[in-house]
């Protein structure tokens, strides 16, 4: 079998779920796609970027184009049968074909679609142009780690350079679904922020699983709109009803604003108690700027700026500021100002509602008539009028420089259309669930407030679980009514039964569900390695606590949906306890011995990680009596090589160790009992570097 790579290009054996190096999360071996591929005669595979809920995206070179970068995105939507997944690539195609129409210098120009053979199979992917950068949420990380945030200059800046690319999409009646640190990228070239992953390309593989693979006939309620959005970024109604609008953009851009300015998850931020924002308690900002962004993620949907225009018209008052950014390429001036539509767009496209009464006008640059040149004028009528030249340069400047924001701003309103009619009030459903029921409710939203567990991950949480036990309930919604009652008290006993679990973890922990990613592997992964441990060790730890609790899932890929984010919960306590030393010890060797042993018991679920510090060309044997359901695995100290055993029901193994360093015994229960085990090593040579 061929090796597996993760996107930093490390090569790792076959059936390995995670990069031995850095602890990434690999591709699926049966995928077929490696560095080198080329798709379509025309793409080569330089390594993958990311993956979510339609495919896998890649970095690729366009051979046709003198080896220009540029993004390629499969569509792979978890559809079974002909028919659905022929329906699924319509609606791809027609998705494909709004993004082709985004003609916007701040948006990833689409360059086609490529259908290509691939084993026995063709399969459909999305070609778009590279953007060489940051994402705005590796920026963040990089400045936390430095103690610092984005600055209120910075943020206005930000503010002034995205809202008429959010102003542009919604004239063209998309939205984006999904914006969040993670989907804009500042771009090296420019520092402009650019708009990435549009959430109608995703929505296509949920909008087929609800509702195209849905049973359907007489009496089969008509499933809701797909959910799409980030947990905490998103609005309410968009994570719960799937319902979007142009405000909806904006308030996760309000959201964003606030995470880059306090360096802080929306969970932190946000009351889940009172439904209330309180960034407020972060930090202290221009009163302008502090109003447009309680305005912007205001919870009342009438309560929220309607389009993009009202946000540029209110930040109107503030100055951009690029602190610290490297100057533009070329200056900015009156007539090369960013305007809020591409040139492509027709100008019979775009109307212009009066939102100031004149355009600024320029300033005077001309002499009054009849000034005498300062050649002909005395040295003191010559000092004044340099003195007055200085003091009306600088006011000059102040003008200017408001003039230059408010004709700024004043374009960018003036140019866009309003197609979006006012948005009316929802209908507010009434319950019609029984006292008792009522009661049941109740007490697991307590539970899950006192657990301070995000509310939108909690739902997803409860309905993948939900729908794995009953999958012929998926894509519909539960009804009020009595023959719905069994299937409501079943989705309530797997909530109480998640919530069991979850108080398990601790608070910090599950503080931050729903918003793990692979940045927290990384992170975890440096601190394990300052113990001597790897990050192969700590995954094998939390896969089988993991696995304990969750067997359905198993050789299932889970990482990057709502069990995954448990998963991460569980990886992020146990570093905190290797860390302590609770599941980590130091073999030893005492003052002339050659052999050390210990023993201890294992609950369902439980590992151990052993180090001992060796040398390269020892001899070692190593034996582990324990019970057959016990896994066994030894690391060498780089990870360069294959682990000596791995996840092995052997118990014994001796050889030549290959390297010098710390290696990584590591000792899992499979079992549903506690298990009772000892570890014997044996090496020739000790030396003080493994004697006490």
């Amino acid at each position: 079998m061929k090796p597996l790579y993760c996107s930093q290009g490390h090569d790792n054996p076959p059936n390995s779920r995670f990069c031995h190096y850095c602890g990434e999360a690999l591709p699926s071996p049966t995928g077929g796609i490696y560095p080198g591929t080329i798709l379509g005669d025309r793409y080569r595979i330089e390594r993958e970027l990311g993956h979510g809920g339609f495919g896998r995206t890649y970095l690729a070179k366009d051979i046709n184009r003198f080896d220009e970068r540029c993004t390629v995105k499969e569509f792979a939507p978890k559809v079974q049968g002909t028919y659905a997944l022929q329906k699924a690539e319509e609606l791809f195609e027609r998705e494909a074909g709004v993004l082709y129409k985004l003609q916007h210098p701040q948006i990833p120009k689409f360059r086609e679609l490529c259908r290509t053979q691939i084993g026995d199979r063709t399969r459909l992917f999305l070609v778009q142009d590279y953007v060489d950068g940051q994402t705005y949420r590796a920026l963040l990380t990089d400045r936390k780690r430095q103690g610092q945030r984005f600055s209120e200059g910075e943020i206005v800046e930000v503010l002034f350079d995205i809202l008429p690319v959010l102003q542009y999409i919604h004239s063209r009646g998309v939205i984006h679904r999904d914006i969040s640190p993670d989907n804009m990228i500042r771009r090296e070239s420019d520092w402009l922020p650019v708009l990435i992953d549009f959430g109608g390309v995703k929505q296509v593989a949920a909008t087929v699983e609800s509702q195209i693979i849905s049973p359907s006939g007489p009496g089969t309620p008509v499933p809701v709109a797909t959910r799409l959005g980030k947990v905490g970024y998103a609005p309410e109604e968009q994570m719960q009803l799937g319902i979007v609008y142009p405000h909806s953009d904006l308030y996760a851009l309000g959201v964003t604003v606030l995470v880059l300015l306090t360096g802080k998850e929306p969970q932190q931020l946000f009351l889940t108690q009172t439904l209330s924002w309180n960034w407020q308690e972060e930090l202290k900002l221009n009163p302008v700027l502090e109003g447009v962004l309680n305005k912007m993620v205001a919870q009342r949907k009438g309560e929220r700026y309607q389009s993009a225009r009202e946000v540029l018209q209110a930040l109107a008052q503030l100055s951009p500021q690029r602190n610290g950014a490297p100057s533009p390429p070329k200056a900015i001036g009156p007539t090369d100002l960013p305007t809020a539509l591409p040139p492509e767009i027709p100008a019979n496209e775009v109307r212009s509602p009066a939102v100031f009464s004149s355009e600024p006008q320029p300033l005077e640059t001309t002499d009054p008539d009849g000034a005498v040149p300062l050649s002909r004028r005395s040295p003191w009528a010559t000092t004044a009028v340099a003195i007055a030249l200085v003091a009306l340069a600088g006011m000059g400047g102040w003008w200017g420089g408001n003039r230059w924001v408010q004709w700024r701003t004043t374009r960018a309103l003036r140019e866009q259309p309003e197609l979006f009619e006012p948005i009316p009030s929802e209908p507010v459903v009434s319950s019609r669930y029984s006292p008792e029921e009522l009661a049941r409710k109740e007490a697991l939203r307590q539970r899950r407030q006192q657990l301070a567990i995000d509310y939108n991950f909690y739902v997803d949480l409860v309905n993948e679980v939900f729908y794995e036990q009953y999958p012929e309930q998926e894509g519909r919604t539960l009804s009020y009514e009595e023959v719905d009652r069994p299937w409501r008290e079943r989705w309530d006993a797997i909530a109480e039964d998640l919530l069991d679990f979850l108080a398990t973890l601790s608070e910090s922990a599950r503080q931050q569900l729903g918003n793990y990613g692979a940045s927290d592997r990384t992170r975890w992964k440096a601190a394990v390695n300052r113990l001597h441990v790897s990050s192969r060790a700590l995954f094998d730890l939390a896969d089988a606590q993991f696995f304990h609790d969750f067997p359905s899932q198993r050789h299932r890929d889970f990482i990057e949906r709502p069990l995954g984010q448990v998963w991460h919960a569980i990886a992020a306590d146990l570093v905190a306890t290797l860390e302590s030393g609770q599941r980590l010890s130091t073999l030893r060797f005492d003052p002339g011995a050659f052999r050390t042993e210990v023993e201890g018991t294992l609950q369902p679920g439980e590992g151990r990680v052993y180090i001992a510090s060796m040398r390269r060309g020892q001899i070692m044997r190593l034996s582990l009596q324990a019970n057959s359901a016990t896994l066994f695995s030894i690391y060498t100290p780089s990870g360069s090589r294959s682990p000596l055993l791995e996840d092995s029901p052997d118990s014994t193994w001796s050889g030549q160790l290959p390297e010098s360093g710390y290696y990584e015994f590591v000792v899992v229960s499979d079992a549903q009992v506690p298990v009772y085990y000892r570890l014997n090593l044996a090496a020739d040579n000790v030396s003080s570097l493994n004697v006490d």
